[in-house]
């Protein structure tokens, strides 16, 4: 990689270890094997790549989630792809993690492209629970939008409660929750055919 991408990607790193204030422009020149120089030769700074690093980290949420909401299958076997797909439990969400930095979230440049990535995650979520919806998937009067909050909001804090417990167990029953409450809303039957009358 060049030394553009060594700077990102150290920066990455240690966003997710130390959090933004303890992410200093000597840890990651340091852990990027590069000199002052070369660091700010490529950027204005350590608020800059902060900026690449944390975009990055967006496109990536995107594009993985993308990949499994375009997969086969019905949308709501789509939706559960996503929530079953593979992942760090423990670790959790790379873009919720940010969310919860304070520095990150004050500062209104590096907060965006988090804001947006969640923004874009509850809105396609949305648009895959509607499709089921039409489909007779799921009942009638569900709200896709609160739905894809809802979703959003247990994935984010069962992320938490893993990390407490020091076990992936609660993100898997987390999501094992999801797939009921969904399960658990489909369409009603077609009412049946009146009975015929008197010959």
């Amino acid at each position: 990689m060049g030394t553009a991408e060594d700077l990102i990607e150290s920066t990455r790193e240690l966003l997710w270890e130390r959090g933004y204030v303890g992410t200093s422009p000597k840890a990651i020149q340091q852990r990027a094997g590069v000199g002052q120089g070369s660091m700010y030769h490529h950027f204005t700074g350590k608020p800059g790549l902060a900026l690449a690093a944390i975009t990055r980290t967006a496109q990536e949420m995107r594009a993985s989630a993308e990949a499994r909401f375009t997969a086969p299958g019905t949308p709501v076997e789509r939706v559960a792809a996503y929530l079953r797909g593979e992942r760090e439990a423990l670790g959790g969400c790379p873009v919720g993690r940010l969310s919860q930095d304070a520095d990150v979230m004050a500062d209104p440049v590096l907060r965006a492209p988090v804001v947006e990535a969640l923004a874009w995650l509850r809105g396609r979520l949305a648009e895959l629970l509607a499709q089921g919806r039409e489909r007779g998937e799921l009942r009638p009067g569900l709200d896709p939008e609160a739905t894809a909050d809802a979703i959003t909001a247990v994935l984010q804090g069962s992320w938490a409660l893993t990390r407490a417990a020091g076990s992936g167990e609660p993100f898997a029953d987390a999501v094992d929750g999801i797939l009921a409450v969904l399960a658990a809303t489909p369409a009603p039957a077609t009412a049946a055919e009146p009975a015929p009358g008197p010959a």
